[in-house]
């Protein structure tokens, strides 16, 4: 596998059960001379994300998917050379390549499903109010609403909001240049806002009245 050496930026920090991108490297470190206990700990830290990202690509058939990129990754293990974020990057790149063989394979359209608005809106994100909408509509919306986005916004968000990958690393992953990523982001996440806002003025229950009173 090439090396993916995407340097660590978050936009938040990172939250309670996620940890630091220099431990998670560390424990990369520990895991390739062969230590289980750092691999089942790196594997906690990234199968969180990468399977909300699987789910956004395959949809109910993610798990499996996972399971291959999974055997792959620990096969792999030995020749991975970077950080802790370089390391998420490598894992979505390895899951990315696994999903495309699988949608081949089954002949059909990605599927999103499963991903938490609650957990989108604690990622890194481009655009907060985005962040801070897709935080108040349930699961199924929102997946309804990214798989609804062109194809290019929609796995931007998913890598940037879902893996938490910063821009330089979710490039590499797409095998774009970072403006072309971010700028699909930014849009996508535009675009989620916009459709966001137009569906609470439709759905107030209040119909304006507040503002007529």
């Amino acid at each position: 596998m090439p090396p993916m050496d995407g340097s660590p930026r978050r936009a938040k920090p990172p939250a309670d059960d996620d940890p630091p991108e220099d431990l998670l490297g560390e424990a990369v470190a520990r895991a390739q001379k062969g230590d289980e206990d750092a691999f089942r700990s790196i594997y906690r830290a990234v199968q969180p994300g990468l399977l909300r990202y699987l789910r956004g690509l395959v949809g109910d058939d993610a798990e499996d998917v996972a399971s291959e990129a999974w055997s792959q990754i620990a096969r792999d293990l030995p020749g991975f050379r970077g950080d802790g974020q370089g390391f998420r990057g490598w894992a979505a790149t390895v899951s990315r390549n696994r999903a495309l063989d699988h949608l081949r394979r089954m002949r059909r359209r990605p599927q999103p499903a499963g991903v938490s608005a609650d957990e989108m809106a604690q990622r890194p994100a481009e655009h907060d109010t985005a962040g801070i909408a897709l935080d108040r509509v349930a699961t199924d919306e929102a997946i309804a609403l990214i798989a609804s986005l062109p194809p290019d916004q929609a796995e931007a968000v998913l890598l940037r909001a879902v893996m938490g990958l910063d821009v330089a690393t979710a490039a590499q992953v797409l095998g774009k240049r970072p403006g072309a990523v971010r700028t699909a982001a930014h849009r996508g996440l535009h675009r989620l806002a916009d459709i966001l806002a137009e569906r609470a003025r439709h759905n107030d229950p209040s119909g304006g009245a507040d503002a007529q009173a």
